[in-house]
């Protein structure tokens, strides 16, 4: 196979978190035998169907409401600290940047040749060009069950006669609203809210109520006369709990429980944008679900569906958000789950090209035709460094206190002011609570490891790390089979190339079998999978098996027990396509612009790899670029 150099490629300061959209990795890297299969819709209409924000005229978000407190213990603060950082309500401004240049702080990255992206499959010559030089140059839209690629095109509320009428926004006050606030969210010591109805009609009381329970999920309403006057009185009725389960009775049992909408995000990734909608609506972020995570830099459209909150409710927030916009409602009888899509559609733009025209046709041909190899891309194993991957092996070693070293130790690299302050703290006096108090932010996974650590002590580091939601644990583990699957692909290639050999393995239907002599010229290279280790997997029947062994006994693991202690830890293991040839290719220039959809899990990044034939990290990048940058 011919190998070609490595050409540049430039990214601006502030664009350089080159982010992919990673749908639903750990499902699918937990489920047995599973490779998904691209079922694409020929429509490539881009944004031109879209509904897109009109920033002009959009009001800004509404003031914060402040919180009264009276005075707490140190764990019913910490408890309620839990609470607020939960429900996605706390917001902290950042930190000011380091004085270290970020091209500095990023000489302790990664590159790509440190996580086993080594080869290239087309034989064309590099070029270089920048990407995400604007958010807007990553467009990302999700290709649902019905392989559809979704659009934001109706922002119509579905009509409902048992929704409330408008006049639920506007009849509370800004001071009612902040009270109603503190009472759902138990930062005060009051029991109950009371609003005077100053229009006593029966009309008026019926608006008051359904404001009430609309905007606070979390409580409920009676009528009460007092000296001759009528009050509505807001009050508890389940307890926390209900701010997690919204009221049964008060939703219509011929409607479904989930409402189902799309959602169009800018420079924002999928759980900070539901954080924000779990903010503006008063609710718990758990209630929303969706099919996979999206990018932060770029624009995204993806299928969100959430519990119980009305389609109107919903739509209500386009009058208040920036950036954000929802539409294309539909009421459905269920949630949606990661793994469900079928893909992603990408339009990226690369701007200053330097390839010429037949350069650059020779490379879009050659992604249509072959494809690229299908590595995990650089955003899989973190930009600092300390690489996911590291922590996901000592979690694979039963080693926790390296585990809880890694991800509190101080690291060189790119990181927010306040971590770096939480990490001096936490190697001058391995004090979990002193450490925490550094971290303005505490969901971050250092925040809930702190956390845990206050409340079960450095001799329990297992149910300390616990605390860290379980989609962000597993991702360390997913990281360490990506490092191994990412290495052993380049193996796999640099001694057989791009054909299939005897002992290499495809699916047939859900079950890997393998290449035998008789059938090797009935398959191609796209047709081959490579095991993510675990203990429900074959290898290769050829060298490469032995190669697996060997990484995972240089790395004290055992391959043929890849069951952990922790059943949440144990590595069922998975099948991946080693040559991923995206659908719906087209490429115009210049600058580049590249549409084309890929299946979940796949990274775009390494598709514009392999048609501009350069490295991907941001260390390189940034390398590159010094001068520029400083």
């Amino acid at each position: 196979m011919e190998m070609t150099e490595m050409t540049g490629m430039s990214l601006k300061r502030g664009c350089l978190a080159m982010e992919d959209d990673d749908s639903a990795a750990p499902a699918e890297e937990t489920k047995k035998q599973k490779v998904s299969e691209c079922c694409l819709t020929k429509r490539q209409d881009g944004l031109q169907n879209d509904c897109l924000p009109n920033r002009e005229n959009m009001p800004g978000p509404p003031e914060p409401v402040s919180a009264k407190r009276g005075k707490m213990t140190s764990d019913d603060q910490l408890e309620e600290e839990e609470e607020e950082e939960e429900d996605g309500l706390s917001e902290e401004g950042e930190e000011e940047e380091e004085a270290e240049s970020f091209a500095d702080m990023m000489k302790h990255g990664l590159t790509e040749l440190d996580v086993g992206i080594t080869k290239f499959v087309s034989s064309h010559q590099g070029f270089s060009g920048i990407l995400k030089e604007r958010y807007s140059d990553f467009v990302v839209h999700e290709i649902g069950k019905d392989g559809q690629i979704s659009h934001l095109d109706d922002l119509s509320v579905p009509v409902d006669e048992e929704d409330p009428s408008e006049d639920v926004f506007t009849v509370l006050t800004a001071e009612e609203k902040q009270q109603l606030e503190e009472l759902q969210l138990f930062k005060n010591k009051e029991t109950s809210v009371a609003i005077e109805v100053i229009e006593d009609t029966k009309e008026k009381r019926t608006i008051i109520h359904q404001a009430i329970k609309s905007l606070f999920p979390g409580l409920e309403t009676k009528t009460e006369d007092r000296e001759g006057r009528k009050y509505i009185v807001a009050y508890h009725a389940a307890g926390k709990k209900a701010l997690a389960n919204p009221r049964k009775h008060s939703w219509p049992k011929s409607r479904g429980s989930y409402c189902h909408f799309v959602l169009y995000k800018e420079n924002k990734d999928t759980m900070d944008a539901i954080n924000v909608l779990s903010k503006y609506l008063r609710v718990k972020p758990n209630i929303f679900s969706y099919m996979g995570t999206k990018d932060k830099r770029a624009i995204t459209v993806q299928e969100i569906a959430v519990l119980k909150i009305t389609a109107q409710r919903l739509a209500h927030l386009n009058k208040c958000l920036m950036n954000f916009k929802l539409g294309n409602f539909s009421y459905q009888k269920n949630p949606l789950k990661l793994g469900e899509l079928q893909g992603n559609h990408f339009t990226v733009v690369l701007r200053n090209i330097t390839g010429t025209d037949d350069q650059v046709q020779q490379a879009m041909n050659s992604l249509k035709e072959i494809g690229f190899i299908n590595y995990y891309g650089m955003q899989r194993f973190g930009t600092t460094a300390v690489p996911t991957y590291q922590v996901g092996r000592a979690i694979l070693q039963n080693s926790w206190t390296e585990v809880m070293d890694l991800i509190l130790k101080p690291r060189s690299g790119a990181e927010k002011g306040y971590l770096v302050k939480c990490r001096e703290e936490w190697a001058k006096t391995k004090d979990p609570a002193a450490a925490l108090r550094k971290l303005p932010v505490k969901r971050c996974v250092e925040g809930q490891l702190l956390r845990g650590l206050s409340k079960y002590g450095m001799k329990n580091i297992v149910s300390a790390f616990g605390i860290i939601p379980r989609n962000n644990r597993l991702m360390y583990i997913h990281s360490y089979q990506s490092y191994v699957w990412n290495n052993m692909v380049s193996k796999r290639i640099e001694d057989y190339g791009l054909k299939p050999v005897p002992g290499d393995l495809v699916l047939k239907g859900a079950t890997a079998t393998y290449i035998e002599e008789e059938d090797v010229d009935n398959y191609s290279i796209h047709d081959v999978v490579m095991p993510l280790p675990g203990f429900d997997v074959i290898y290769p029947k050829h060298k490469i098996s032995e190669a697996y062994r060997e990484m995972l006994t240089a790395d004290n693991l055992d391959i043929d027990n890849m069951r952990h202690k922790i059943r949440d830890y144990s590595l069922s293991g998975a099948y991946r396509k080693i040559i991923i040839r995206p659908q719906n290719v087209s490429g115009k220039y210049r600058a580049l612009k590249m549409d084309f959809s890929l299946p979940p899990s796949t990274y775009a990044t390494m598709a514009i790899r392999e048609v501009l034939k350069m490295d991907t990290s941001i260390k390189n990048q940034t390398q590159m670029n010094t001068t520029w940058l400083r």
